[in-house]
């Protein structure tokens, strides 16, 4: 905290430019306010000081963990010397759900409560100023803005008496306490672990329908994933997701938030993880089952209708357009058969795509009756999966480019669903259309899914199917109308630009799959990723040309073009797991962490490295990496730092040029208790690594030894 006086907090608010001068002030979508509890302030005596803050409709900001994305509200204090300022009283969060992240933050209005003492020795007659700089974040659906630094201040007067609360303001106090966590000592909560699952275990004295759990860190529980409350022999369990970049923790803390038949309850709890192979078993608990079968049955067919509304509407989404471009070309190829020949295609691509959402939703259901916290989509959550797929519709993308021909059909996506009647190729386009619309949410869709996770498997199928037949009945009523289809366009010479076209679609779709891949595993395995892909093409390519060769040799030709683009699929697949969480603990590089690390005794690496920086990225790979050389960091207990030079970084500039060099790769080691650096070669192996670290840690070893003998 900074300490100044009077005189100080003028200057530093007029050097600083602030936004406002007074007890309120502004950004674009938030006003605020800074309002004390009291109108004068008492020597050595606790006040309470609110934040309010008013947020334009549709505009949010965060809590103190933020969730998935976000920033929480910042506030730096300037007050008189000796004050000091409480850690701020964090009202109950509420998540803040987007397509695919969720935040905890408030809508509307949040008043944050922070006490605060003035010092014993302020002399009464005298006045407090008091000045609080805030800096927090305001998004609304899909845009975010920094607010800039806001600066409120205000003066209090100071008096020998005891303070008293100013009416006029106590409604903003009463309500900003109204919305604090209570203590949740009664709910006697347990945290226990099982492998990548949580569960808070509590009791209850009245019936609770719903909960949610709001951790107070970061990267502990998984925010978006759905939270499964049961009820149990004891009480309650509430199921959450452990976070997939989560490191270790021994507890847990945060605000439980149940919704009981008297109302809300939030408390705010603690408790260790206690390790078990299993978490708790129970009944899961909905509110329709706790309304009455009238009201389950309404819910149920409100849930059916919802999920054939969301299925409608999910053909209009970015996911789902790419695949049903196939479809309109096919409209075009099959408008003029005879024989009822489009209604069997219209048939077919329903039964594709109704049958792979109850495929999808037995697989779901049967993981999560095994006890898996997954949710819609879940394949989508393994980084094979998404490799695999972003071949494939790199594939079709490449055949509609006409990179390679794989028969007459324009619907047969690199010819996995080739034959000679075309019906399996439809098929094979709705199960397509299905596995690539999970990761969208439609309109009315969030809701039924919802609902349909919660219920007995037969409604739950029933739902998810009638989700699937809304998607498919557009194209099926099409495909059924012989009125309807002598508005499609006759055949000719455009087909081809337009199939041309899709491909471009095609490939937006594959750079928003290798985005989900990053996010799953890391740079190194996206750019072996992207390696295999140029392998896949170069196959297709060479595919593409022998097919049209007249050379006897064409058809060995078109197997070796197969088995390139297969071998390079293969390389994208290998790369489909996350990062191995084993090797070189690395940290920031800072010179002053570098000097604490050598006065406590410990040796220390420097790897000055760059993304840019082709020889570093070989070395990392080759040299430091291998089980031997990261087993000789750990038992030499090397403190490891990364100085990542891939933006310009002034600090690391000028550390370079204490070592004498201006450019990366370089590797700096200093042994305990030695002065000067050994500095590595630019090109390393696991024996140059390996020969430094015993020869500079080694003989500073055996020099100990020696020292220590009588």
């Amino acid at each position: 905290m900074t300490v100044l006086g009077r005189a100080a907090v003028a200057a530093l608010l007029a050097a600083a430019g602030a936004a406002h001068a007074g007890p309120e002030g502004a950004s674009k979508h938030t006003k605020v306010r800074l309002v004390p509890e009291v109108s004068s302030v008492q020597p050595g005596t606790p006040f309470t000081l609110a934040l309010q803050m008013t947020m334009d409709p549709h505009w949010h900001t965060y809590w103190q963990n933020p969730g998935d994305i976000g920033r929480e509200i910042r506030i730096a204090w300037t007050l008189p010397e000796g004050a000091t300022a409480a850690e701020v009283q964090w009202p109950a969060p509420e998540a803040i759900r987007g397509a695919d992240l969720t935040s905890y933050g408030y809508e509307g209005e949040v008043a944050l409560l922070v006490d605060m003492t003035m010092p014993a020795t302020l002399a009464a007659g005298t006045n407090a100023p008091i000045a609080a700089r805030l800096d927090w974040v305001e998004c609304t659906e899909g845009k975010c803005i920094p607010s800039g630094k806001v600066s409120l201040d205000l003066s209090l007067p100071v008096r020998a008496e005891a303070a008293v609360p100013d009416a006029a303001v106590q409604p903003l106090f009463v309500a900003a306490r109204a919305r604090l966590p209570k203590d949740g000592a009664s709910f006697k909560v347990q945290a226990i672990a099982a492998a990548t699952r949580l569960a808070l275990t509590f009791e209850a004295e009245k019936p609770i329908t719903s909960a949610a759990f709001f951790s107070d860190a970061k990267k502990t529980i998984e925010p978006g994933a759905p939270q499964v409350l049961r009820k149990t022999s004891s009480g309650y369990s509430l199921e959450l997701a452990r976070d997939d970049e989560a490191e270790a923790f021994d507890s847990l803390a945060g605000i439980l938030k149940v919704e009981t038949a008297g109302g809300p309850i939030a408390v705010r709890v603690t408790s260790n993880v206690r390790t078990a192979e299993a978490l708790p078993s129970g009944t899961p608990v909905t509110a329709s089952a706790a309304a009455g079968d009238k009201a389950g049955a309404l819910g149920i067919f409100a849930a059916i209708g919802f999920a054939f509304i969301g299925g409608l509407i999910l053909n209009l989404m970015p996911c789902v357009l790419p695949v049903l471009s196939l479809k309109v070309l096919s409209f075009v190829r099959h408008a003029g058969e005879e024989g009822g020949r489009p209604w069997r295609h219209g048939v077919a691509y329903t039964v594709g795509v109704v049958g792979s959402f109850l495929a999808l939703a037995g697989a779901l259901l049967a993981l999560r009756a095994g006890g898996e916290q997954i949710g819609w989509g879940f394949q989508l959550q393994s980084p094979v999966f998404v490799a695999a797929l972003t071949g494939l519709f790199f594939l079709i993308g490449l055949n509609l480019f006409g990179v390679f021909e794989v028969g007459a059909s324009l619907t047969r996506a690199g010819g996995l669903g080739a034959g000679k009647s075309g019906l399996t190729s439809s098929l094979f386009d709705g199960a397509l259309a299905t596995i690539v619309a999970t990761p969208c949410t439609a309109p009315f869709m969030g809701s039924a899914l919802g609902f349909a996770l919660s219920q007995p498997a037969y409604v739950a199928l029933l739902i998810f199917g009638s989700l699937g037949v809304g998607m498919a009945v557009p194209y099926l009523v099409l495909s059924l109308s012989p009125a309807l289809l002598r508005f499609v366009p006759r055949p000719g010479a455009w087909m081809e630009a337009f199939k041309q076209l899709m491909g471009f679609f095609m490939m937006g779709t594959v750079v928003v799959l290798v985005w989900i891949f990053s996010r799953q595993t890391g740079s190194d395995a996206v750019a072996y990723l992207l390696g295999g892909l140029v392998i896949v093409s170069l196959g297709a390519w060479i595919y593409g040309r022998a097919a049209i060769s007249p050379s006897p040799r064409r058809r060995l030709s078109m197997a070796f073009g197969l088995a390139v683009g297969v071998g390079g699929l293969g390389l994208a697949l290998a790369q489909g797991r996350a990062p191995s969480a084993d090797g070189i603990t690395w940290q920031p590089f800072s010179a002053e962490a570098v000097a604490a690390a050598r006065a406590a005794g410990k040796p220390v690496f420097i790897d000055f490295t760059a993304a840019w920086c082709f020889s570093c990225q070989v070395n990392e790979r080759v040299a430091l990496r291998p089980a031997s050389v990261t087993g000789r960091f750990r038992e030499h207990g090397i403190v490891a730092f990364k100085a990542d030079w891939t933006l310009e970084d002034e600090r690391i500039t000028q550390a370079l040029g204490s070592y004498g060099r201006s450019s990366v790769p370089l590797y700096v080691l200093y042994a305990p208790g030695v002065s000067e650096p050994r500095l590595l070669p630019e090109i390393l192996t696991p024996d140059i690594v390996l020969d430094a670290l015993d020869q500079a840690l080694g003989r500073v070893a055996d020099g100990a030894a020696r020292t220590q003998t009588p």
